[in-house]
């Protein structure tokens, strides 16, 4: 059994509605060979890092940086996983107000050192979430796990 884990933070309940499409995806019925657990950031820990194969962050964009939430999380398990996580992949969602590129850029440059690698590219949703959104973060849940199933990452 692959595992996957989806840490997201959300205070508008946007980036929560986006992180519970993720969450549908990497369930979907037909991906039978992965463990997926949706938590937030502040519930998260390194624990649950070193548990993962692969990790999606799902983040507000914050005066064009991640949120705070996401922040502590990256910083409470950045040096404990030192050695423990390198090239493990990762993907990345963002609910921006502004453009999003700057906690995109943020979360990459803290991914480097890690060292995740980026195993899609992220989504943006700028501004309020709409149907085509949720797919698409739905998709990338589904994308991830079936690719984690298959031992693709």
């Amino acid at each position: 059994m692959k595992h996957l884990l989806l840490v997201y933070h959300s205070q508008s309940c946007r980036t929560e509605a986006l992180a519970h499409a993720v969450y549908r995806g990497a369930t979907d019925p037909a991906i039978d060979g992965v463990d997926t657990r949706l938590q937030l950031a502040g519930e998260s820990g390194l624990d649950d890092l070193l548990w993962a194969d692969v990790v999606i962050l799902g983040t507000p964009e914050n005066f064009g940086y991640m949120s705070g939430a996401m922040k502590d999380f990256l910083d409470r398990t950045y040096y404990p996983a030192q050695g423990l996580v390198e090239g493990m992949g990762y993907a990345l969602f963002v609910s921006a107000g502004n453009d999003g590129t700057g906690a995109v850029r943020a979360i990459r440059r803290i991914a480097l050192g890690y060292p995740l690698k980026e195993i899609v590219a992220p989504i943006i949703v700028r501004g309020e979430v709409h149907a085509s959104n949720l797919e698409a973060c739905q998709e990338l849940g589904m994308t991830v796990a079936a690719g984690l199933e298959l031992g693709m990452f």
